[in-house]
């Protein structure tokens, strides 16, 4: 089955490109409301999935000993920019837990953010851990680590404890069996599996509302929804469509990026869950996709002008001058 166009880029009034995709939206009953392509195929979530992966954190307990901020929390689902205040809440986080940046096994990159790798290039140091994007996920697998009375070394292994209690986490809200699918190595090192984009966005459709889940695991998925509701910052950084869309739409949306395309999302009052993959892994698709999904299902008013406007997104070049347009294709808008 081929996925159809989701996004098309327009020039001088013509399409000049496109991206293919797929789309699910399912309800917390674990039905499709809402689908193109084929949603059926196994695809790796790769970083959309952070919150999955952070529940062993909260219910370990680790979340309440070592007194876990929102920023704290909203970091833990993080793919940030490598701005200094996410790198200051990581190193934080390892120091509530007697651990430093010497524990984290995610690799280091320069801050994705242009802004702030500019600045920390000023300097003349070179990046450590910390700066890795995902910093603040793995400061949480150390947190839950220590909590549960293990060494972290290695935990970025499938075989280690915490990981197998992250693994246990997607498989238990995706549904879907983590031993019978392929698994991958996640840029930052931990396994990726391949998951079906039903599955996914029905556990995003849990994660919405807590419906079918355990009363300790709605509280936990609640907590992490509200945690990065009042701190989106944490969650990308500036001028990054996830944490603009969430200064924007707050508890109305847990929304978050992953590698190559993909985009999840999570929308309480409604109880839907939303995973989407482009299959060029274009994240500027992906950006518009989820734009798109959030105005069709949520009544967005003119304070939402920062998701609304990827309707219908100009592009320029590198004089300003407007060269053509970005939009969802009208089948995706409804």
């Amino acid at each position: 089955m081929s996925n159809p166009v989701l996004v098309e880029i327009t020039r001088g009034g013509i399409v000049e490109s496109g991206h293919a995709g797929a789309v699910a939206v399912v309800d917390s009953d674990g039905s499709v409301v809402f689908s193109m392509g084929d949603i059926e195929r196994p695809i790796f979530p790769r970083s959309a999935v952070k919150g999955f992966q952070a529940l062993p954190l909260m219910e370990s307990g680790a979340a309440d000993r070592f007194a876990l901020t929102d920023a704290e929390l909203a970091l833990a689902c993080a793919s940030h920019s490598g701005e200094e205040g996410h790198v200051q809440t990581a190193a934080g986080m390892l120091a509530k837990a007697g651990r430093d940046e010497t524990c984290l096994e995610c690799g280091a990159h320069w801050p994705m953010g242009e802004k702030a790798g500019r600045l920390f290039a000023a300097t003349g140091r070179q990046p450590g851990a910390l700066h890795n994007n995902c910093s603040g996920k793995h400061s949480g697998f150390i947190c839950a680590a220590v909590e549960m009375g293990h060494d972290p070394k290695g935990y970025i292994q499938p075989g280690h404890p915490v990981m197998r209690e992250i693994t246990h986490a997607l498989e238990t809200m995706t549904g879907h069996d983590l031993s019978k699918t392929a698994m991958g190595v996640d840029g930052c090192s931990i396994p990726t599996y391949a998951i079906p984009l039903k599955n996914i966005a029905a556990g995003f459709a849990q994660f919405a509302n807590g419906a079918g889940l355990s009363p300790s695991r709605a509280g936990a998925v609640a907590r992490l929804r509200k945690a990065v509701a009042a701190s989106p910052f944490h969650v990308a950084g500036t001028g990054r469509f996830d944490t603009i869309a969430m200064e924007t739409l707050r508890e109305r949306a847990f929304i978050k990026t992953g590698a190559e395309g993909v985009y999840c999302g999570a929308l309480p009052e409604l109880g839907l869950g939303i995973a989407l993959k482009i299959d060029d892994g274009a994240t500027r698709a992906s950006e518009t996709t989820i734009a798109a999904l959030l105005t069709r299902f949520l009544e967005l008013g003119s304070e939402a002008k920062a998701v609304t406007e990827r309707l219908d997104h100009r592009m320029t070049n590198w004089n300003g001058i407007e060269v053509g347009r970005m939009r969802p294709v009208a089948a995706l808008r409804g």
